[in-house]
């Protein structure tokens, strides 16, 4: 199967080059890498074509990461379509591991096991820790019941004749990968999760960025909800099942947080005692996946358990979002009490703050300048640009109209003028 890759990116030059050296370096080559340099005012475009990849530049910047996948789209040439955001990296043989997914031909749609690049601060730790748990305990049990949830908009596949029969990257709701992952299987599509093929995603280092990131998160989360549920419990009962368990965990997570409270006020239970069951009872749930995740990551246990306590502070961030979001996108919006979030916000700053130590630019290499070796923290080999910072950019704060294709997207018919290829 050819593989198109769509990289959308706006002010994406210092997190670019990580992320096409990673493409680039794929043991299974992919057809063609498409570069949507969305209205970028910094070297983006320069950059990507120094890669030799094409750079499609659209007239205006088009406000959304759906929007400007649906720009490169009609482009693709490959049987798959695989979107990756570009502050991700994707493991060398990434590819490799994710297309034999689709030897199903009911499979539409497939992504892999996302992980956090860097663990510097509190709540990339938290972060860090949410993937571990989610990715190895949540994600295969909606796979085995052939439902997952949501394939990661990081870096998920589609197959290239049914995202253009749904009429490309739905851009009605501000999480395109949700509203897509649940489209296809109502249309009786497969949904595949392939944890054998990793991802590392650049996550908020800085709490204003977090909220960000999951107010849209939950938002889009609730928006999907408000659109999809009622068929889903017709048509789709087990993933419509995964997503009321995800709302009733949201409704009932603000009263799990305050039970060694209402134990000591209430029950009159000493309070060290109600700390201690409580503080037990959750190590017992959470530690049992973690401990798992760390061990198929090759992760030291030691370093897993540290990061543990900083979850806390990532699922206050969650549940305060969650909540307002439930509140307004599926209660008050209904109601014309209130507007659905439409402000496409990326949760990482244009200018990166910290560089680790083993992401630092090291010398060229004589055969190929633009690539050089590290590893990650599972201390397996990937590829790094010597010109890149580890954070990417945040896209700046802008505006999506809500719309649902209905037609399917067309191929055009000759070049397009903003089409830029690199020289061979």
């Amino acid at each position: 199967m050819k593989v198109s890759i769509i990289v959308p990116a706006h002010n994406e030059e210092q997190g670019l080059p990580a992320t096409l050296a990673s493409l680039l370096a794929q043991r299974q080559p992919a057809h063609q890498i498409i570069v949507v340099d969305d209205g970028s005012t910094d070297r983006t475009g320069d950059v990507a074509r120094s890669y030799g990849v094409t750079v499609l530049c659209p007239p205006h910047n088009l406000g959304s990461k759906a929007k400007a996948q649906n720009h490169a789209l009609p482009h693709c040439e490959g049987d798959i379509v695989l979107a990756v955001d570009a502050d991700t990296i994707l493991a060398p043989d990434y590819i490799e591991k994710l297309t034999p997914a689709f030897d199903d031909p009911a499979v539409a749609i497939a992504a892999g096991n996302v992980q956090t690049r860097f663990t510097r601060t509190l709540w990339e730790r938290g972060r860090s820790t949410e993937y571990l748990f989610g990715f190895h305990f949540h994600r295969p049990i909606q796979a085995a019941a052939h439902s997952p949830m949501v394939c990661s908009g990081c870096c998920s596949a589609f197959r290239r004749d049914a995202l253009l029969a749904h009429g490309g990257f739905p851009e009605r709701t501000i999480v395109e990968d949700m509203d897509l992952t649940w489209s296809l299987q109502l249309a009786g599509r497969k949904a595949a999760y392939v944890g054998d093929a990793v991802a590392w995603a650049a996550d908020p280092e800085t709490l204003p960025y977090l909220r960000k990131q999951v107010r849209r998160w939950m938002a889009g989360f609730f928006q999907n909800v408000r659109l999809h549920l009622p068929r889903l419990l017709t048509r789709k009962p087990m993933l419509a099942l995964w997503v009321c368990l995800a709302i009733l965990e949201i409704v009932i997570a603000p009263f799990w947080w305050t039970t060694p409270a209402l134990l000591t006020f209430l029950w009159h239970v000493p309070a060290a005692h109600a700390l201690a069951w409580w503080s037990g009872t959750e190590f017992l749930l959470i530690t049992p996946p973690l401990l798992y995740a760390a061990r198929r990551r090759r992760l030291p246990f030691r370093h897993v358990l540290t990061n543990l306590p900083c979850v806390y502070a990532t699922r206050a961030v969650n549940t305060y979002y969650a909540w307002k979001a439930l509140i307004t996108e599926l209660l008050l919006v209904p109601l014309n009490l209130a507007q659905p979030l439409t402000t496409y916000e990326k949760g990482r700053s244009n200018t990166p703050t910290y560089q680790p130590r083993h992401a630092r630019p090291r010398k060229q290499t004589p055969n190929n300048p633009h690539h050089q070796r590290l590893r990650t923290p599972n201390n397996q080999p990937i590829i790094h640009s010597n010109t890149n910072t580890p954070n990417t950019n945040d896209r700046t704060p802008i505006t999506t109209e809500s719309s649902d294709r209905s037609e399917p997207i067309k191929a055009p018919n000759g070049p397009q003028p903003c089409l830029r290829r690199s020289p061979p």
